[in-house]
């Protein structure tokens, strides 16, 4: 429970790899029901979609496709101003 609201992991969140760089998929649903999609690089920073999806696997699917289809890159940090403010 986070300040009231009960969170609930999805057991589909895992480590993804690719190109030798790997990503932590967290998926997550609070109370209101849809599952968030959260993905943190190797620095912490993490990526978070802005809407909420039906279910647990089509918010992995999600992160599979992005993956494939615009690389793991886009999902690590690489802002030389959030790298020196660590």
């Amino acid at each position: 429970m986070v300040n009231g609201l009960e969170i609930e992991t999805s057991p589909l969140s895992q480590r993804l790899a690719a190109d030798d760089k790997a990503v932590m998929v967290e998926i997550l649903r609070g109370d209101a029901g849809g599952w968030t999609l959260e993905i943190i690089d190797e620095f912490g920073t993490s990526t978070i979609w802005d809407h909420e999806f039906d279910t647990d696997a089509a918010a992995l699917n999600e992160a599979k496709a992005t993956i494939r289809e615009e690389g793991i890159d886009s999902l690590i940090c690489t802002d030389p101003w959030v790298m020196a403010n660590r």
